[in-house]
């Protein structure tokens, strides 16, 4: 393994914290996890109720704390429930670092100084020069492999992303890339380290990433095996698609939060969470300039913490001076920053607090209230729901990648048919059905490979109905505009990249 480089005092004394207090009493939550009140576990119960709420704000699908082992705060936002299994996106990332970890333990891989070339001898790759040649398994993990690459991360189109979805090869696409620095000069946040890597997981152990997991890390923590996208037979995608409930994504937390251990165990190699928690490698992030980053963990040295980080919010948050872990699901950005100085600050002692009555209230009352859908204001129904009740609506190509749709909106049970575009070449259409809350409240309908979806629908004028869509245990939140002039519709709304899109169709008969 590569020698731990930059070591501080401070980052020692955090360190050595974290092992002091989690190798005291080690509670695992193999097969369940334990709960308790906040104050047991020396956490202000007042304080975490603003945490709730500030989630409900700030489009959380759930928000778990646990600490010494044990949840004191376990909020689902409705209509996500705690059953379903949420996208994680590139959360993702520090899962397949993990099982570049586990390659390294089961001697599989010998070396992360091992050039990443050497891995794809079967393919020609372009661009290849002395910098290329250089790249390594560590540069990979670091995001400092050198590639050029523009993903977005702090605003912008995601070109690259959006150039290799296109590609019919996405290993050459991303092994083909120019250089834009030497490996290890600088950062670069790209998916297409984790992606290549979870290529070698493949070569290495002649199965998935996905089932790799299954068997090294997933089975030994009690996690039943989860729904993991792939990218093409066997592939499995290394930088998100994998789907996980919070309580089980909060096991992952905790292996880290224990140095790579689990039950006596040793799933990780000796130093491998160390290297994270000494991270060196400065993102540069323009909304905090402190970050560091390494094994595709993002480092808070303020805030003394580690996290795994997704898209729109998706953390796996570690604390290990506290000894705590938190677990955010969500469908909007927030400030990471923020979420780790509010969970620190409930924390009151290392001991157990007296109990606060008034406090475990205020909890309680916030847990209710986020499990609770609150209903949108409902319009009047129109003449025309009936009129366009049962019609089909054909759309063009158009940035919502919605194909079709009909609406049954004078059934007693009101639904839709849609048809909607995948990048996936092999399922270019999907066909989903289900039902449609008219009364303020989304109506869950049909498990997906990205949530299940449900919808809701109001109408905003005689001739305008918008429907409101969400993937729920996914980061999809959408609002169409639906205005209907005779037998014709507009379609508007905001692609994922927030674009406007509009787009007309006419009605093709009734169903």
């Amino acid at each position: 393994m590569s020698t731990l480089r930059g070591l501080s005092l401070a980052a020692l004394i955090w360190s050595g914290a974290a092992r002091a207090e989690g190798a005291a009493d080690p509670v695992w939550p193999t097969r369940q996890w334990q709960t308790t009140t906040p104050e047991e576990q020396g956490m202000d119960s007042a304080a975490l109720a603003r945490l709730v709420n500030f989630g409900a704000a700030h489009s959380f699908d759930s928000l778990l704390i646990a600490r010494h082992g044990r949840i004191v705060l376990d909020a689902y936002y409705a209509p996500y429930t705690p059953e379903i299994p949420h996208l994680i996106n590139s959360a993702t990332k520090a899962v397949t670092g993990t099982l570049v970890a586990m390659l390294l333990r089961d001697n599989l891989l010998d070396s992360l100084d091992h050039r990443m070339v050497d891995f794809f001898g079967d393919r020609t790759i372009a661009n290849l020069d002395d910098r290329k040649r250089a790249i390594t398994i560590q540069t990979m993990l670091d995001m400092t492999s050198g590639m050029a690459w523009t993903e977005g991360v702090e605003g912008g189109r995601p070109e690259s992303l959006i150039e290799w979805g296109r590609s019919p090869d996405a290993i050459q696409f991303i092994l083909d890339r120019p250089m834009a620095k030497a490996p290890g000069e600088a950062f670069y946040y790209n998916t297409g380290n984790p992606q290549l890597l979870a290529a070698i997981i493949n070569k290495l152990t002649g199965v998935s990433a996905r089932d790799y997991a299954v068997t090294k890390l997933f089975r030994p923590l009690g996690i039943a095996a989860p729904y993991w996208h792939s990218i093409g037979p066997g592939l499995t995608q290394g930088g998100g698609g994998l789907l996980l409930a919070p309580r089980d994504a909060a096991k992952i937390g905790l292996l880290y939060l224990h140095d790579g251990e689990w039950e006596g165990q040793r799933l990780l190699p000796s130093g491998w969470v160390d290297r994270i928690r000494h991270a060196t490698t400065e993102m540069r992030a323009s909304f905090d300039p402190s970050l560091r980053y390494a094994n595709f963990f993002w480092v808070m040295p303020k805030q003394q913490a580690f996290m795994a980080v997704g898209d729109r919010c998706q953390l796996i948050m570690i604390f290990p001076a506290l000894d705590i872990v938190a677990v955010v699901t969500a469908r909007d950005y927030c400030s990471f920053g923020r979420m780790a100085d509010d969970i620190s600050g409930a924390v009151k002692s290392d001991t157990a607090l007296p109990v606060n009555s008034a406090g475990g209230n205020q909890l309680a009352a916030a847990l209710r209230d986020s499990a609770t859908e609150k209903p949108s204001a409902v319009g009047a129904v129109p003449e025309i729901a009936a009129a366009i009740s049962g019609k089909t609506w054909r759309f063009p190509t158009n940035g919502l990648n919605l194909r079709a749709l009909t609406l049954y909106l004078t059934d007693p049970s009101a639904h839709y048919e849609l048809e909607t575009a995948t990048p996936d070449a092999a399922r270019p259409v999907v066909r989903l059905a289900g039902p449609i809350g008219l009364d303020g409240t989304y109506r869950l309908g049909q498990p997906t490979p990205l949530g299940v979806m449900a919808l809701k629908g109001t109408w905003q004028t005689a001739e305008t109905f918008a429907i409101d869509l969400r993937l729920v245990g996914g980061d999809t939140d959408r609002r169409w505009l639906l205005t209907f002039d005779g037998g014709k519709t507009t379609l508007s709304g905001k692609d994922r990249f927030g674009h406007d899109v509009q787009v007309d169709a006419e009605a093709q008969g009734a169903q």
